[in-house]
């Protein structure tokens, strides 16, 4: 039987850190964005971001999960910031090399209204008002993304693509992280039960609550 390994496709700010640790409630070993330096006695993995991990894995090996054999699940893998630029969800020959050479991978796409999606990309920490502008982002190029309805152009057209490459594949689910069913949904996709199912890594409303995020935003947990 195919191990089962498990890639969300979400873009940021769509419930992606609430899977990861609802995956892990339910029994996974979950890595979110970065590898925390707990998780890891590997110094090549150990407080690596997951997106320059597969992307490595995938140009050395020809297997974007090469060097994350030790997880089960990676709840949200793009990072963007320093000199990194890693959207491994957007680009079909890295999901595709994953498809041939795990057969047991599932793939999740996790959504939410783009223009609630967008706002509260732009209020967390600096990601929408900096981040996103300084780097040609795949889908979201050069000077793009200084305007909300250049995010929610982007965060539709990345659904829109998900859907269109992952169309008709049994190994592929989407759901709206404000529907009550998802965790139904997600346990039976998976084929395990869902034991934790919440909202955590909200995005604070205030500017003083946000900024206090801001500082452990990148710290090694």
């Amino acid at each position: 039987m195919a191990r089962l390994r498990v890639i969300n496709l979400g873009l940021p700010k769509s419930g992606t850190t609430t899977l990861g640790v609802a995956l892990r409630a339910s029994g996974l070993k979950v890595a979110d964005w970065k590898v925390r330096k707990f998780q890891s006695a590997n110094p090549e993995v150990a407080r690596h971001f997951l997106g320059d991990l597969m992307y490595r894995g995938y140009f050395e090996t020809g297997d974007p999960l090469h060097w994350l054999d030790e997880f089960d699940a990676l709840s949200e893998i793009n990072v963007v910031g320093g000199d990194l630029n890693r959207w491994p969800q957007t680009d079909w020959g890295l999901l595709s090399a994953i498809i041939e050479r795990h057969p047991g991978a599932k793939f999740i796409l996790s959504y939410r209204e783009a223009e609630a999606q967008a706002d509260s990309m732009i209020r967390w920490t600096n990601l929408g008002r900096k981040r996103l502008k300084m780097f040609d982002v795949p889908g979201l190029p050069g000077r793009y993304g200084r305007e909300p309805g250049d995010l929610v152009r982007w965060i539709d057209g990345h659904n829109r693509f998900c859907r269109q490459v992952f169309a008709g594949n049994p190994n592929f689910l989407e759901y709206d992280i404000l529907d009550e069913a998802a965790p139904q949904k997600i346990g039976a996709f998976l084929g395990l039960p869902i034991r934790w199912w919440g909202k955590v890594n909200d995005n604070p409303a205030d500017e003083a609550a946000e900024a206090a995020v801001a500082g452990t935003d990148s710290q090694d947990e």
